[in-house]
């Protein structure tokens, strides 16, 4: 097999999936709506999302479980072999079960069915197949349509597992805006990693402040802004009034803008001639996550941080994030 060859089915396989995504896109429809509804009454009686599936299907289940679970909609994978042997268990009536299978005919799947409704629950079952035995024994059929596999035979899981995870992704993400669930709620479910530190830190605990923050009054000349960033090895000086107010500020790319100028003695021009008036700043109770928004929509690497009174209390350098492990 030719190198052309490779990548040209390599292309092929990923038009297939794209082709089948938009198949399955253009299949949800009002059932779609009582899915997420009866999810959302599930979750506000107490109960909990209970995924299964068997196969390759059990892995898609347990990212769909882990997802849902992380954005505030609590769920768990239940293995359908463990279930018929003391797992079931962990099942109660007041919980959901959401059944995956593509063929809708796996047989550890099916069997499970009926000690889930002994038991009470409801199902929801997710298939590619509407006559199929999960469609028959479910209470919503939540329909995976799809096309052909990416498998050249028809018979890998290739775009139905694809399909499955995307409109798992889309209940997850639907479930979370109905449930009201807002960035800050992160904090609580992702304590560790970059997401957990964005969250939970706030501008206070990450700001430049006393020795390492640069102030200048409006008197000050570019040589003075300069010498005191050097000092305080910062990437910029704020200006601020008499009584604190932040009224703008000079950085290193300001600094080399001048002096790629033709200004006469740049280093003598008073700061409030050259430094950025009401440059764009933050609160000091802002959480870290919106500082990162900041950096990103207006592109600047140094943000002065303000009280409620618009007074200078600190800086962020946006090179802190990555050895803050932030960004």
């Amino acid at each position: 097999m030719t190198h052309e060859m490779m990548l040209a089915r390599a292309h092929d396989v990923i038009a297939t999936e794209i082709a089948g995504l938009r198949q399955a896109d253009a299949g949800i429809d009002g059932t779609f709506c009582e899915i997420v509804e009866a999810m959302l009454a599930t979750l506000e009686r107490g109960g909990k999302i209970v995924v299964t599936g068997i196969g390759k299907n059990i892995h898609i289940g347990e990212k769909l479980a882990a997802t849902m679970a992380s954005t505030g909609s609590t769920a768990m994978l239940l293995n359908p072999v463990q279930a018929m042997h003391g797992d079931l268990g962990m099942v109660t009536p007041a919980d959901i079960v959401l059944a995956i299978s593509y063929s809708g005919e796996s047989d550890e799947v099916i069997r499970l069915i009926p000690s889930l409704r002994r038991i009470g629950v409801k199902v929801i079952g997710m298939t590619g197949k509407a006559d199929s035995s999960l469609a028959k024994n479910s209470d919503w059929v939540y329909l995976i349509d799809c096309g052909r596999e990416a498998c050249p035979f028809n018979m890998a899981p290739t775009t139905s597992t694809t399909a499955t995870l995307a409109l798992g992704d889309a209940l997850a993400m639907v479930l979370l805006e109905a449930r009201g669930f807002k960035k800050e709620n992160f904090a609580l479910l992702h304590p560790a990693g970059a997401i957990g530190r964005a969250l939970l830190f706030r501008v206070k605990d990450i700001m430049r402040t006393g020795e390492r923050l640069v102030t200048l009054g409006e008197t000050a000349t570019v040589k003075d802004a300069i010498v005191a960033m050097t000092s305080a090895k910062a990437g910029c000086a704020c200006v601020t009034a008499a009584d604190g107010t932040l009224e703008g500020i000079f950085t290193d790319g300001d600094l080399r803008r001048l002096l790629s100028s033709d200004a006469a003695e740049p280093m003598a021009l008073p700061i409030t001639q050259v430094m950025i008036r009401k440059p764009v700043s933050v609160s000091l109770g802002a959480l870290a996550v919106e500082v990162l928004n900041i950096f990103e929509n207006h592109k600047v690497d140094d943000l002065p941080v303000v009280d409620e009174a618009g007074h200078l209390v600190g800086t962020i350098d946006i090179q802190d994030l990555p050895r803050m492990k932030i960004l």
